[in-house]
């Protein structure tokens, strides 16, 4: 038998005991030092997640309960800048992170030669409706969404208004690096309540979570109005949870004016 035919063989073998066997296979996932523990995994394997940005302490937080499920992760951006072949450290975090979840990616240099097993990259930009479109019927709705690409405040809005539709219901929008809009560079403003720039959309958002209470005659609530239940600010990043929001406002039926 050769070496090829034997590998092949002993990654169905493991498929099929993983299926069978998984809530084993958690309990000695959980048993390895450090395996769950992203603050060390970014440093292994050399993401500026922690390093850079000590974003992986609200990643923790949130991503938990997502850990052992077969999460579908998007997470926009390679890395590695314009070098072809440098990049994919933060997607091998997630990977390993997430021992049953598949994780995609894009960027607008082509990387898909870092491609591996459960990592799929895709090369185009992402304001393209069309390679967007592509990833999300090709892969399914996403669990969790991770916008680390441009960073350009029109960018970032796009975006969010193609992919948020593709995110599952009770999965997780992340922006991040969310300090471009206030630099002109990248499409922000130094005027905080200018239009058009990423942390401004993101406040108009926080007003739709509250949509039940405007006092506004004849008002009819947004897609996002009625499909954002949580976001959660920290230092330039945000977390943007999708579900039903559809409470009722608990003064229906008095004057609020």
């Amino acid at each position: 038998m050769g070496k090829d035919s034997f590998l092949c063989g002993f990654k169905g073998r493991f498929r099929l005991f993983a299926k069978r066997h998984r809530g084993l296979l958690i309990f000695f996932f959980r048993l390895i030092p450090f395996y769950g523990n992203l603050d060390v995994l970014a440093q292994v394997f050399d993401t500026d997640k922690n390093f850079g940005h000590r974003y992986t302490r609200h990643y923790k937080h949130h991503f938990r309960k997502f850990r052992f499920r077969r999460a579908k992760v998007f997470e926009i951006g390679v890395g590695g800048f314009d070098d072809p072949v440098s990049g994919g450290a933060s997607l091998r975090m997630w990977k390993k992170y997430f021992p049953f979840g598949r994780i995609v990616s894009l960027d607008i240099i082509d990387k898909r030669g870092l491609s591996e097993s459960r990592i799929r990259i895709y090369h185009g930009s992402q304001t393209d409706p069309e390679i967007l479109s592509r990833i999300a019927d090709e892969n399914g709705e996403f669990d969790l969404i991770i916008d680390d690409g441009s960073h350009v405040s029109a960018h970032v809005i796009t975006t969010f208004g193609l992919l948020f539709p593709r995110l599952k219901d009770g999965g997780i929008y992340v922006i991040e690096d969310l300090q471009t809009s206030y630099w002109e560079l990248f499409g922000g403003n130094r005027d905080l309540g200018a239009v058009g720039t990423s942390v401004n959309f993101l406040k108009g958002l926080v007003d739709g979570l509250n949509h039940a209470e405007f006092d506004i005659d004849g008002y009819e609530p947004s897609y996002f109005d009625l499909n954002i239940t949580e976001i959660h600010f920290y230092h330039n990043m945000v977390f943007i949870y999708k579900g039903k929001n559809t409470e009722r406002s608990n003064f229906e039926g008095r004057a609020k004016r």
